[in-house]
């Protein structure tokens, strides 16, 4: 990632977590549905394998590396610098895992980002951020979306284990209905489409696969009030078995077509996806136990009145 590139995500951050937020809930009109379907038609199985095939380490002067033939990719941050990559893939829409290990022991003021973003003024993006925290404090999991340039819909979360003990798996399902996140496999957030309210929704513009490693001690643990201790640097976090099932954006057209040649019902499932009952279960489970900011509750905030896709929960 670009520096711009990295200075543009950090202000943006910057500006939404002086607040942080929720999900998102409502339905794509069926004709809408139907129609963005008949568009993509199939699912093309994108990438799975190595990540020196489908990463680039784009800034760190040396701070990120490829381990083990690309079968592990790890970050570094010191005082001199953080670390980042991207995929050399843009997708719309797809399924994409990638299982993560961060920052152990006294990680504040430390952010490991690992997200989704298109380019632009109007971009759209789909994050995770972990906010490092003090030695035995546990890590936030900070969520948001952005469309057409908009975010200011950030839901955050502690997390039910320790994510610096061992590699746990972060998902993003993002079809034309809904953007689902999960961890191992439990929804923890499901932002609808809302564009019969006038919300827009991500949907147009191809994003690229971003993760970077840096210092935001300025903001990011207790709200500054925490610097980052630079006597345990450097600061680490890995990478491994990333997985995208997902339709590939090049040269102006999608891998996903009526005649992709791996089409079939069973690959193309995650394009017409929703929760199912057990789903849906863990979900308020999540946002029950582990939820600890949701922009929806936030009317302090929104003082002349909530966001419109807050009117409907699900």
């Amino acid at each position: 990632m670009s520096h711009d590139a990295q200075h543009i995500f950090i202000h943006s951050l910057n500006t939404s977590l002086s607040f942080i937020i929720c999900s998102i809930h409502s339905n794509l009109s069926m004709a809408s549905m139907l129609q963005l379907l008949l568009l993509l038609g199939s699912l093309m199985v994108a990438s799975a394998g190595s990540l020196n095939e489908n990463f680039d380490i784009t800034w760190g002067d040396g701070r990120g590396k490829m381990i083990n033939n690309g079968e592990l990719l790890t970050l570094s941050l010191d005082k001199a610098s953080g670390s980042g990559f991207q995929s050399r893939n843009e997708y719309l829409f797809g399924k994409i895992d990638m299982q993560l290990k961060l920052v152990a022991g006294n990680s504040a003021g430390t952010v490991t980002a690992y997200y989704l973003s298109s380019k632009g003024s109007t971009w759209d993006e789909i994050d995770f951020e972990f906010l490092g925290n003090l030695s035995g404090d546990p890590y936030i999991l900070h969520t948001n979306v952005f469309s057409q340039g908009k975010g200011n819909r950030e839901q955050q979360f502690y997390l039910w284990f320790d994510p610096t003990a061992d590699f746990h798996t972060y998902s993003i399902l993002w079809n034309p209905q809904r953007i689902v996140f999960s961890v191992d496999g439990t929804p923890i957030r499901e932002f609808k489409n809302s564009e019969s309210m006038g919300v827009p929704f991500p949907k147009n513009q191809p994003m690229k696969i971003y993760s970077s490693l840096w210092n935001a001690d300025d903001w990011a643990t207790r709200g500054g009030l925490v610097k980052t201790d630079w006597t345990q640097a450097p600061f680490t976090a890995s990478y491994r078995n990333f997985k995208a099932d997902a339709c590939v954006w090049s040269n102006g057209k999608s891998s996903c077509t009526s005649n992709s040649p791996s089409s079939s019902s069973s690959n193309g499932a995650w394009l017409s996806q929703e929760l199912d009952t057990t789903s849906q279960e863990r979900l308020k489970w999540v946002q029950k136990n582990y939820m600890i900011y949701n922009y929806c509750s936030d009317t302090k905030r929104f003082p002349q009145g909530l966001p419109a896709e807050c009117s409907k929960t699900s």
